[in-house]
């Protein structure tokens, strides 16, 4: 009997040294199942080992069992010990496949349907011209006081702006003021002359608000606004600066401008401005971008700069429309509609210089 077990613990030594190797063996978790199940599966080595304890005497059965189990925990504690590796390496082959070489050209694909609103490339594009000319960007809230909104700029109280019918205002305070939507970005302009002495030369860029909607009105809309005050500056600064911007925004060397008399609150002399539509190729024509003047005195005042001294020019343009005119969008209402098919046609890749 001592010889039978002496050569069954030997056979046990060899079988688990060759289930050891197999595990090893392993090179990714697909060829570790199979040492697995090749070990302890149904039909595995040592599976079949324990169905001969059934024809064992008791004394022999329980050495026997116990060595079983012994190879049976090896093996098991070899195998997840190799399966943690191969996790490992799969997971390290899996990054590394997956990794992307970004000093490639880029794909033609999904990534590339992503597109710059052509509202945002106008502002960008705005922006950068009036920089380039020296002007700094102000900016202001969405929500402002009727004081800034109306009476800073000279706008009288019987003035049809300020009813509701045309201004979006919240409701009445305790003390009976209300706050409003901006109908323009002029309370920057307000804003910017409190708080900084001239010289002064400011764009103002931003949403404004006003009850309005057709093909070309929104409730919602975009202005750029531009403020210069100082000692010396006059009519011709502004149509100058005007010009500049129109040449350097519909990239052309030369446009027509035509200021037509007409009347604003806060300007005097107030004016229209139109320019020749040749610059957007339709010759013969003329096409209104915005409102300009020089800075009403009143308004001066108003923000503690002596009107006897400093004067100043102002003008706006919708940005929408600017839009609308360089890039020949018919209508305005689309530019706020969310339509994927509208903004791959009208809109710019957002990798274009």
């Amino acid at each position: 009997m001592d010889t039978r077990m002496d050569a069954a613990a030997t056979d046990l030594k060899d079988l688990q040294a060759a289930l050891m190797a197999a595990v090893e063996r392993a090179a990714n978790l697909s060829e570790l199942e199979e040492a697995r199940l090749a070990a302890l599966g149904k039909k595995g080595r040592i599976p079949e080992l324990m169905q001969r304890l059934g024809s064992m005497k008791p004394e022999e059965r329980r050495s026997f069992g116990q060595a079983v189990n012994t190879v049976k925990e090896a093996v098991s504690a070899a195998l997840e010990a190799r399966k943690q590796v191969l996790q490992q390496l799969a997971v390290a082959e899996k990054i590394a496949a997956e990794r992307a070489d970004i000093t490639l050209p880029v794909r033609e694909g999904a990534d590339q349907l992503g597109r710059l609103h052509p509202l945002t490339r106008v502002f960008e594009e705005i922006t950068a011209i009036f920089e380039a000319m020296g002007f700094t960007v102000a900016e202001g809230p969405d929500i402002e006081t009727d004081d800034n909104n109306f009476n800073k700029l000279n706008i009288p109280a019987e003035h049809p702006a300020r009813q509701s019918h045309d201004t979006f205002y919240f409701n009445e305070k305790p003390d009976g003021t209300r706050l409003l939507l901006r109908t323009h970005t002029s309370p920057v302009q307000v804003r910017t002359m409190l708080r900084q002495a001239p010289p002064i030369r400011i764009i103002a860029p931003g949403r404004v608000y006003r009850c309005d909607s057709d093909q070309t009105h929104t409730p919602m809309f975009h202005q750029i606004e531009a403020l210069v005050i100082d000692e010396n500056t006059h009519m011709g600064h502004l149509k100058w600066t005007i010009e500049q911007m129109c040449k350097a925004y519909f990239e052309v060397e030369d446009v027509r401008i035509r200021l037509r008399a007409s009347h604003f609150p806060f300007t005097e002399p107030s004016m229209e401005v139109d320019i020749g539509a040749e610059a957007i190729g339709k010759p013969g024509k003329w096409l209104e971008i915005g409102g300009a003047g020089m800075v009403h005195p009143n308004v001066l005042a108003n923000c503690g700069i002596d009107p006897e001294r400093y004067q100043g020019f102002a003008f706006g343009f919708g940005l929408d429309r600017m839009a609308m005119l360089k890039y020949a969008i018919p209508d305005l209402r689309a530019f706020f509609g969310g339509d994927m098919r509208w903004l791959r046609h009208y809109g710019f890749s957002v990798l274009q210089v």
